[in-house]
C-alpha cells in the first residue's frame, strides 16, 4: 500500500512537471493583459472594451472564469491614449506581471508602438479595437491577432453597399491617413459604380462651404444617382453641408456605421445608406441575444459597437485556450489561431492565416428615424458576407 502511495505521488509529481514544461502548471492562473484607454480622450470607447471583454469571458467559460482548470485572470493597464505609456504598460504586463496574452488597445498610433513588444516578448497581442490597416499590414508580426475591423473592411463594406451601375460618387475625407487610406479602399472596391471626385480637408475644418460647392460641382450634371460619401472622426461637422441644400442637385449623402451618440446625428438623413460594423439590433444569434439583453439588465443601455468588439476578443481567447487545452505557450497559441473560426455576437469570425486579421461580416443599413429613439436607427439591408469583400493581405510575410 505504502509503495503504491509512493508511485500515485511520484507519477502526480511527474504529471505536474509535465504541464509546467508545455506551459501551464495543472491549476495555474491564466494571466490576460488589458491594456487600454482607462483615461484619456478615447476613455468612453475602451471603457465599452473592457465591458465586451469581460462580459466575452463570462460567456465563453459558461460564468466560471475557467478553462481546463485554470482560473482566468485578467489584469488592467492604462496606457492613457499614448503610444510610449502603453508600449512600456505592455512589457511591464508580460515582464513583471507575467501575463500570457495581452489584448488591446482603443488607438491605433499606441497599437502600433506595442506591436514591437508582442514580437519581443513572444507572447501574443490580441488587438482589439484599434482600425489602422497598417497594424495588420506593413508593420505587423506572427504575434498579432485582431478581432476589430481594419479601416480596408470599412471601407470595402461601404463600396459594397453602394457599388451599382448608374451610381456617381464624390467622397469627402480628412487630409491625412485615415481618411486617404480609406478612400483609396473604397475606391478600389468599386466595381460598378464611379468615382468622379475626392474631397480633402484638414481634420479640424469647420467649415465645410468651399469643400461642399466643389462635390456639387462634381456630380450635379450628373445622369444617375448622386452620392457623397463622408468619412470622418472627431471635431467638425462635415454633415453640415446638407444645410447647403445638395438635394436641388438631387445629390444624396451617405456615410458608415457609428457608435450611439453619434448615430443621433444621423437623425436628419432618414434613408441615409452605408454599411456598419454593428449595431446591436441587426445580428441574429444566441451570442448577441445574450450580450443585449444582459447588458440593458445590467447598464439599462444597449451595447454598443466597442462592446461587441471586446466581447469577440474574450470568446476568441477563450476558444483558443479550448483548443490548448488550456496551454498558454505561445507557439501552441498561434498554431490553434491560426485560421480558427470562432463565434461572436456578430456571427462568425475568421482568423485568416495571412495576417491574423479577423474576417467578419458588416452590415448595409438604411437610416430610419422615430421620434421615440434617441439616435438614428440602422436597418438592415444587407448582411455583407466575408466573400462578398475582397480584403487586401498588406503584410511582408
Amino acid at each position: 500500500m505504502k509503495n503504491n502511495r509512493r508511485i500515485g505521488r511520484a507519477l502526480g509529481a511527474g504529471f505536474a512537471a509535465l504541464a509546467l514544461c508545455a506551459g501551464v502548471a495543472v491549476g495555474q492562473e491564466i494571466k490576460i493583459a488589458h491594456v487600454y484607454d482607462k483615461t484619456g480622450p478615447l476613455e468612453a470607447y475602451a471603457k465599452q472594451t473592457q465591458t465586451g471583454l469581460m462580459m466575452g469571458l463570462e460567456y465563453g467559460t459558461g460564468g466560471t472564469m475557467m478553462v481546463d482548470g485554470h482560473k482566468l485572470v485578467v489584469i488592467e493597464k492604462d496606457d492613457q491614449g499614448k503610444p510610449d505609456v502603453g508600449k512600456s504598460q505592455l512589457a511591464a504586463a508580460f515582464a513583471d506581471d507575467k501575463a500570457d496574452l495581452a489584448v488591446g488597445p482603443t488607438s491605433s498610433g499606441v497599437a502600433l508602438a506595442m506591436l514591437p513588444v508582442a514580437e519581443e516578448y513572444k507572447k501574443i497581442l490580441i488587438v482589439e479595437p484599434a482600425v489602422a490597416d497598417s497594424i495588420t499590414g506593413d508593420k505587423w508580426n506572427r504575434y498579432i491577432f485582431r478581432t476589430g475591423r481594419n479601416s480596408s473592411q470599412d471601407a470595402i463594406s461601404n463600396a459594397v453597399a453602394l457599388d451599382k451601375s448608374g451610381v456617381f460618387i464624390a467622397t469627402l475625407a480628412q487630409d491625412y491617413a485615415f481618411g486617404r487610406d480609406f478612400v483609396t479602399a473604397f475606391k478600389g472596391a468599386l466595381k460598378h459604380a464611379t468615382l468622379v471626385h475626392e474631397e480633402y480637408l484638414p481634420a479640424n475644418t469647420t467649415d465645410f462651404t468651399a469643400g461642399a460647392q466643389r462635390l456639387f460641382d462634381a456630380l450635379k450634371d450628373k445622369k444617375g444617382r448622386k452620392i457623397i460619401f463622408i468619412n470622418w472622426a472627431g471635431a467638425g461637422n462635415p454633415f453640415k453641408i446638407a444645410d447647403l441644400d445638395p438635394k436641388r442637385y438631387g445629390i444624396e449623402i451617405a456615410t458608415g456605421g457609428n457608435i450611439l451618440p453619434a448615430l443621433a446625428a444621423y437623425k436628419p438623413f432618414p434613408g441615409m445608406e452605408g454599411a456598419a460594423y454593428y449595431y446591436y439590433d441587426i445580428p441574429k444569434n444566441p451570442i448577441n441575444k445574450w450580450l443585449v439583453a444582459e447588458h440593458e439588465k445590467r447598464f439599462k443601455t444597449p451595447p454598443d459597437f466597442f462592446t461587441a468588439g471586446g466581447m469577440a476578443a474574450g470568446l476568441a481567447i477563450v476558444d483558443a485556450l479550448k483548443k490548448t487545452g488550456g496551454n498558454t505557450n505561445t507557439e501552441k497559441l498561434i498554431a490553434a489561431m491560426e485560421g480558427m473560426s470562432f463565434e461572436t455576437p456578430k456571427g462568425t469570425m475568421i482568423f485568416r492565416k495571412e495576417d491574423h486579421q479577423a474576417l467578419q461580416s458588416m452590415y448595409h443599413f438604411k437610416i430610419k428615424v422615430d421620434p421615440n429613439v434617441a439616435w438614428a436607427i440602422p436597418e438592415l439591408v444587407h448582411e455583407i458576407k466575408i466573400d462578398e469583400m475582397d480584403i487586401p493581405i498588406r503584410n511582408k510575410r
